[in-house]
């Protein structure tokens, strides 16, 4: 062992000192080497003191001598073609040892923040999918005649008209107000135009159109809507999450509803709806 660790020449430092001494006058320590070269500080103190034999094989104590040199400024191929004369001449060839592993370079592995741009570019992509699809599926007719409501809290649903209530007046408005967001579509009666479909979002309400003949109207949260005529509460147009549909709307049909407790009535929709 002892012999493996004096030059060719037999006079001189040996590796492992040239190696302390240049580490040292770059005034690095061990630890610095060990976490640049990825190199345990064990194997780094083995080559310092030229102890070759306790190293895995002689393939790796080139290797390792190799980025050491490299890590401090040195020639690190000819310390390993240096070591590797030295290490044949001692131990004979080296041909069947094992294949050297060679420490990776921390320079060449990516960056922390190139990752998370990427993470957040994905995320970016992925939310603008998202509002576009919200907005395609959320675009309808009529947009203009939705108006927001005042910012009050929104009132309760109603169960059931109260004895005591006003009988709406069937001439009046119809309006639908919005107390969560809803999905509705506001139709005239047999194959009549549509006259509104779209999400209204709450707080939001939307009055029939004085002109229209036998509006009706197909949603599947009835409940979330608070219907009046002419300021009138009118009860729920249907059951608590449940699909409805060709529900008139028509004042004088709402107003009958209101005071008579039953369900709107509703008109046959033609074959193709």
């Amino acid at each position: 062992m002892v012999e493996a660790d004096i030059d060719q020449f037999g006079t001189g430092p040996t590796i492992g000192e040239r190696l302390r001494v240049a580490r040292e006058a770059k005034g690095m320590s061990l630890d610095d080497v060990a976490r640049q070269t990825r190199i345990p500080i064990r194997h780094l103190q083995h080559i310092e003191a030229g102890e070759w034999d306790s190293l895995p094989a002689s393939t790796y104590s080139i290797g390792f001598a190799r980025s050491y040199a490299n890590a401090i400024g040195m020639d690190g191929p000819a310390i390993g073609a240096e070591l590797r004369e030295q290490l044949g001449l001692s131990r004979g060839s080296s041909a069947s040892a094992p294949a050297y592993y060679e420490p990776a370079d921390a320079a060449r592995v990516p960056p922390r923040w190139l990752a998370i741009v990427a993470a957040l570019v994905a995320i970016a992509l992925v939310v603008g999918y998202l509002v576009w699809r919200n907005a395609a599926l959320g675009d309808g007719s009529s947009q203009s005649e939705i108006a927001t409501a005042p910012a009050e809290a929104p009132a309760p649903t109603q169960q059931a008209a109260a004895p005591a209530t006003p009988a709406p007046v069937a001439g009046g408005p119809v309006v639908l107000t919005a107390t969560d967001d809803v999905w509705l579509r506001i139709y005239e009666g047999n194959g009549g135009p549509k006259l509104y479909e779209g999400t209204l979002k709450s707080g939001e309400r939307y009055q029939i159109p004085a002109g229209a003949k036998a509006p009706q109207i197909m949603t599947g949260r009835p409940n979330v809507l608070n219907v009046t005529v002419g300021g009138t509460a009118i009860p729920p147009l249907g059951p608590p999450e449940k699909r409805i549909k060709d529900v008139s709307l028509l004042g004088a049909d709402l107003a009958a509803r209101a005071q008579g407790g039953g369900a709107a009535p509703a008109a046959p929709a033609p074959a193709g709806r």
